[in-house]
């Protein structure tokens, strides 16, 4: 993939993570889920690797937060799932193991960081049983989403008719 085409892609998944999760939320406990931002993570981990899955979870979360519709709790949660995701993709090559890594890497393990981090820059003083249960349900529904996006996709590329080579005109 060209460099051109990755940076593309990547501002591409930027936009629909950033408009995406102003109009698919829903209520997760006391807090809001935003599984798309979940599912672009997973998607970006597949098909472009960690690094840049990592660098969109970032932007989403900087633009959510420049626009006042995110939280700082963004950055924590959607880079450790983008980090895991990609990671875990990258060594098993499942796309399975890819909404796993994220489900692990925002529910549990940015849901642990989000405490002390919440603690110092926001003020706040919840437990992570505060954080677990919405970190869990948005990462999990956005990789469900993930998921069948990507079997859609596959579905259609394998059935796709083979394109007559045109060796006329």
């Amino acid at each position: 993939m060209s460099k051109t085409r990755k940076l593309t892609t990547m501002a591409l998944f930027v936009a629909i993570g950033t408009v995406g999760s102003q109009f698919i939320w829903f209520p997760a406990g006391i807090a809001k889920a935003y599984p798309v931002q979940h599912a672009v993570n997973v998607l970006a981990a597949i098909l472009l690797g960690t690094g840049p899955a990592v660098t969109i979870a970032f932007m989403i979360g900087l633009l959510r937060n420049m626009l006042g519709i995110g939280s700082l709790l963004a950055f924590p949660g959607g880079m450790i799932g983008a980090f895991l995701a990609g990671i875990l993709y990258k060594q098993f090559g499942r796309n399975y193991v890819a909404a796993m890594g994220e489900i692990i890497g925002t529910g549990l393990i940015g849901a642990l960081f989000a405490v002390p981090f919440a603690k110092i820059l926001m003020g706040t003083s919840f437990g992570a049983f505060f954080f677990i249960p919405p970190f869990l349900i948005s990462s999990l529904t956005g990789s469900i989403l993930a998921l069948f996006i990507v079997s859609r996709v596959k579905l259609e590329q394998q059935n796709k008719p083979l394109r007559a080579e045109n060796k006329g005109c």
